[in-house]
């Protein structure tokens, strides 16, 4: 029996003094603290049998990537299905109480949120954050592998894995940033997630994913 890890990982703290939901948007990228947070995962990361490593195609994952395929000697893979998950409201300011949300033009984008009506389907997101990481597992096969993603595209793939229903309170989602959900595979099999949080529980209310 051949055992793969998977680790999912969140992108470290993005430079967004404005608080816009970035979402796809270029130019946003990692701050200073994401940085150092992306160095710290590599260091916790250091001795693991790590033989890939592959990132959304948005700069802060593709930053935060970089110290780990540095400190295992590797290639950074592309992979287009672990990018940030389309958003009607990207590009504005989304704070409660303080953006675009306030405004009655904006309702309608909010008629269902078990879709959701705002952006990207949740099953569409599990879908292809599966394939990416299933992929992943096969060219790691028997070692370790980390995708780096977003914190919707990473909840919403844990909730599919776990088979809870993929709507819910954004406020309670468990991925922090520069955090590792660790998906433990006995051939193809998943038999275990495992959460870890190697720079410290960060604020889930930072604007963006």
């Amino acid at each position: 029996m051949t055992k793969t890890v998977v680790h999912v990982m969140r992108h470290g703290e993005v430079y967004n003094p404005q608080g816009i939901l970035y979402g796809r948007l270029p130019g946003f990228r990692l701050s200073g603290a994401g940085q150092q947070q992306a160095k710290l995962v590599a260091e916790f990361l250091a001795d693991h049998d790590i033989v890939h490593v592959v990132a959304s195609p948005l700069e802060r994952a593709q930053q935060t990537a970089r110290p780990l395929v540095e400190s295992h000697h590797l290639e950074l893979a592309t992979d287009d299905r672990l990018i940030e998950s389309e958003n009607k409201f990207e590009g504005m300011r989304v704070a409660v109480g303080d953006g675009a949300l306030r405004s009655p033009a904006h309702w309608p984008k909010l008629y269902n949120p078990f879709r959701p009506s705002w952006g990207e389907p949740y099953f569409k997101i599990a879908h292809r954050m599966l394939g990416a990481v299933q992929r992943a597992r096969a060219i790691a096969a028997g070692h370790e592998a980390v995708v780096v993603s977003h914190q919707l595209p990473i909840w919403t793939l844990r909730r599919f894995l776990e088979g809870k229903r993929l709507w819910h309170d954004p406020r309670r989602r468990q991925c922090s940033l520069a955090s590792l959900t660790s998906l433990v595979f006995e051939d193809e099999q998943l038999v275990r997630i495992v959460y870890a949080e190697p720079v410290g529980k960060t604020d889930p209310r930072v604007t963006g994913a």
